[in-house]
C-alpha cells in the first residue's frame, strides 16, 4: 500500500511539474531577476513536495505552489541582503587598484589573524564555512546542527569582532 501511495504522489508532483512551472518560474523571474536562481527555487519546491509525500488539495495547489515560491524567493532575497551587509563591513568591496599592494597583504594578514582568534570557536567555523566554502546559513545549521538563528548570530559576533580588528588597525 505504502509504494503505491508513494508512486501516486510522485505521479502527482510530476503532473503539477509539468502543470505548474511556468507559472512558478515567471514568478520566481520576477522576483529575483536570476534565471539560475529562479530554476533552483522551484526545483527547491518541488523538491520539498516529494519529501512531505502528504496529498495536495487540487483546488488550492496552485496557490500554494506559488506561495511556496514567493516565500523560497524571500528568502534568497533576504540571505543576498546579508551577504551584502557582511561584504560592506568587512569592506571587501574597496577599489583594490588604488591601494598600494604591501598594504592590501598586510590587512589580508591581519584579517587572517582576527579570523584565526574568533571567539568562541563556533565563529570561527561559521565564518569560514560561509565565506570560504560558501555554504548557506541552513547548510551551516545542519553541518553544525543547530538552527539558523544561531548561525546567524555567530556570523554576526565573528563580524563585530572582525570589523573591530580592523578598526584597531586603523588607528
Amino acid at each position: 500500500m505504502y509504494i503505491e501511495c508513494m508512486t501516486d504522489s510522485k505521479r502527482q508532483i510530476e503532473r503539477l511539474f509539468r502543470q505548474h512551472y511556468r507559472d512558478m518560474y515567471r514568478l520566481a523571474c520576477i522576483l529575483l531577476h536570476d534565471e539560475q536562481e529562479s530554476m533552483d527555487v522551484v526545483h527547491d519546491v518541488f523538491a520539498r513536495l516529494l519529501e512531505n509525500r502528504k496529498p495536495l488539495d487540487e483546488s488550492t495547489v496552485r496557490t500554494l505552489l506559488l506561495s511556496c515560491v514567493r516565500n523560497q524567493c524571500l528568502n534568497v532575497m533576504r540571505d543576498r541582503k546579508i551577504d551584502e551587509r557582511a561584504r560592506q563591513m568587512l569592506m571587501l568591496e574597496k577599489d583594490v587598484t588604488s591601494r598600494e599592494a604591501e598594504d592590501l597583504e598586510a590587512e589580508m594578514g591581519a584579517l587572517r589573524e582576527g579570523v584565526a582568534s574568533l571567539e568562541p570557536p563556533a565563529c570561527r567555523e561559521v565564518i569560514l564555512l560561509h565565506y570560504r566554502d560558501r555554504l548557506t546559513y541552513r547548510e551551516i545549521a545542519e553541518r553544525l546542527k543547530v538552527s539558523e538563528t544561531t548561525v546567524y548570530k555567530h556570523l554576526r559576533s565573528a563580524l563585530d569582532q572582525l570589523r573591530l580588528t580592523i578598526k584597531t588597525l586603523e588607528l
